[in-house]
């Protein structure tokens, strides 16, 4: 089956489209005969980049003033359907913002949000989300079965991004509706967290440390081996809890889905929670003293030994090498 027309909610990331943007473009282009981009503000940032993945149309709200995306995109996508002029299908990334669009979009429009989707898939006349459940052990299907378009919302990483050498997508004025009381809300700060190396959720190289570091001040050698190889650092759910580092760190389930080239998990036992969030990497190492380690059913090089004594001996080869 094939859709007419996709409307994936684009974001902007440092100047271009985000890199959920760009891969929920290029599945939408797998689904539909046109997709297009709808961005709260001007979208002049982002055409060329979408319209390079395959978007044709950017359709843009203008400035909002500091105004709540989730306020004035979601209402002024509804009003699009409103009028006839909508899509067969949102797409949206499993975002701060995504999720505040989509759960708008859902109440004005009465339809059906289905989230965490990891993949798109045509089942007969309908296009089926597909949802990992019970901890990512068991795949189910979902549709919607309202007569407004469905709204999916899509976990990071899902698809890869691919560009289709299109140019520079057309910007189009997206009409705002009203948006009532909540159109008062502004957005008066933005807390950008301080890093000196690549983001998590984009690094080729993630180094992971987990429980089995033994204490806080161990993380420091998650760091140290991280920088070394031009890698980002992050984290398990069990030392986030505990304080030990923050939860922008956190890889899995309830933290960041990361699909690096190489994954050095460090201490972590390999709950199910955490693997969700890394096993589409390409090459996993682990190291945990524990021989029966789940993390070692999922790795494609494992060492047995404590990481005490193996990750200093990495850094000390790495720093030989220069």
């Amino acid at each position: 089956m094939t859709l007419a027309k996709i409307w994936v909610y684009g974001e902007e990331a440092n100047g271009t489209a985000s890199a959920n943007t760009l891969e929920l473009i290029t599945k939408a282009r797998e689904l539909a005969t046109t997709v297009e981009v709808v961005v709260g503000g001007d979208g002049a940032a982002i055409a060329a980049s979408v319209g390079e993945h395959g978007a044709t149309t950017v359709h843009a709200t203008g400035d909002l003033a500091g105004g709540m995306q989730g306020v004035h995109v979601g209402n002024a996508m509804a009003a699009a359907v409103a009028a006839g002029t909508g899509p067969d299908m949102f797409l949206l990334p499993t975002t701060y913002d995504g999720r505040d669009v989509a759960a708008r979009l859902s109440v004005k429009l009465d339809a059906t949000v289905i989230t965490n989707v990891v993949d798109l898939i045509a089942d007969g006349d309908r296009i089926v989300g597909v949802e990992p459940v019970f901890g990512g052990t068991i795949d189910v299907k979902t549709a919607s079965t309202t007569a407004n378009p469905p709204i999916m919302l899509v976990r990071p990483k899902s698809f890869t991004a691919e560009a289709s050498g299109g140019g520079p997508a057309m910007v189009m004025p997206l009409a705002l509706a009203d948006a009532g009381a909540a159109g008062a809300a502004k957005t008066t700060e933005k807390f950008v967290e301080e890093s000196d190396g690549p983001k998590l959720d984009e690094a080729a190289i993630v180094v992971s440390g987990g429980r089995g570091l033994g204490d806080a001040d161990s993380y420091a050698l998650i760091e140290s081996l991280a920088k070394l190889l031009k890698g980002a650092p992050g984290a398990s759910r069990a030392i986030v809890d505990a304080g030990w580092v923050p939860y922008s760190y956190q890889v899995g389930q309830t933290g960041k889905v990361v699909k690096p080239s190489v994954y050095i998990a460090v201490g972590i036992s390999g709950a199910t929670q955490h693997l969700v969030g890394m096993k589409g990497s390409k090459t996993i190492i682990a190291i945990n003293k524990d021989a029966e380690a789940p993390i070692f059913g999922v790795a494609d090089l494992g060492i047995v030994g404590d990481a005490h004594k193996v990750v200093p001996k990495l850094i000390e080869a790495l720093e030989a090498k220069g």
